[in-house]
């Protein structure tokens, strides 16, 4: 059963809310750091920034899967196709922030893991929206 902030759309949409704009203002840290040559400071940026994917965002997404989402498709059969897709962008998130970490791995933290960084920005953005537009109902 998931908890009562993920089932009410306003307290769903501030969870979302808070994670991305702190991984957004994170990401724009990183940014400046790489551009600025900062070896040491982008290493734990971009340290804290994949802990930030996996603790919250992810940990998020696992919690909607285990709860949410099976508590919505018992309730309405219909969203099956939905769920299906709202799943793959959580798998989507995934891979991107598994391949930052080998990318950083190999290479550091240079200006190539960037764009993985705003892509996670933008799936989760449009992730989302469809989310709170397809699973609830007008509040």
């Amino acid at each position: 059963m998931s908890g009562p902030s993920l089932r009410k759309k306003h307290a769903h949409h501030s969870i979302h809310d808070g994670i991305y704009t702190e991984a957004r203002d994170l990401t724009n840290v990183l940014k400046e750091l790489v551009r600025e040559k900062k070896a040491e400071n982008s290493n734990e940026v971009c340290d804290a920034l994949i802990e930030h994917w996996e603790t919250r965002t992810l940990a998020h997404a696992q919690s909607e899967e285990e709860g949410f989402f099976v508590e919505k498709l018992k309730d309405q059969p219909d969203l099956h196709d939905t769920i299906i897709k709202l799943k793959r962008d959580h798998q989507i998130l995934e891979l991107i922030v598994r391949s930052i970490k080998e990318k950083k791995e190999s290479n550091g933290v240079t200006e190539e893991i960037l764009p993985y960084f705003e892509a996670l920005l933008v799936v989760f953005e449009i992730h989302n929206d469809e989310e709170e537009h397809s699973l609830f109902e007008m509040e």
